[in-house]
């Protein structure tokens, strides 16, 4: 039986998909996308997903706006989202909102993320 805890990661640039995995894979179920519409497809899917960390800047449906309607269809998932720019407006109000627990800087510190997963299930 696997008992990791599944978490969904978005990003449209595979390099960062691949260090993700990499960072990630021994501890959690790493499942990804490279865009947010392929993230959508992803939770409908997968049943297990806990953890979503999406990065901010993609094309066609940044990460507030990939939030905003995965967190409709599942409000039980924790959403992170991932920058490499400073904190918009944008970003500010989703943490704000509490539409997203928090965000990290690329590129990503991986411990700061792995005690902020571990914090959700305490």
């Amino acid at each position: 039986m696997n008992d990791k805890i599944t978490i969904l990661y978005i990003d449209d640039e595979p390099i960062n998909v691949m260090l993700f995995e990499i960072n990630f894979r021994k501890l959690y179920k790493v499942i990804t996308a490279q865009s947010a519409y392929e993230g959508l497809e992803k939770l409908h899917s997968v049943d297990d997903i806990k953890i979503v960390l999406t990065d901010m800047k993609m094309p066609g449906m940044n990460g507030v706006e990939f939030v905003e309607q995965a967190k409709n269809l599942f409000p039980e998932i924790t959403y992170f989202i991932l920058t490499g720019y400073d904190v918009n407006t944008e970003i500010a109000e989703a943490l704000n909102s509490k539409l997203v627990k928090e965000y990290f800087c690329k590129p990503f510190n991986v411990p700061k993320i792995k005690k902020a997963i571990a914090d959700v299930f305490i």
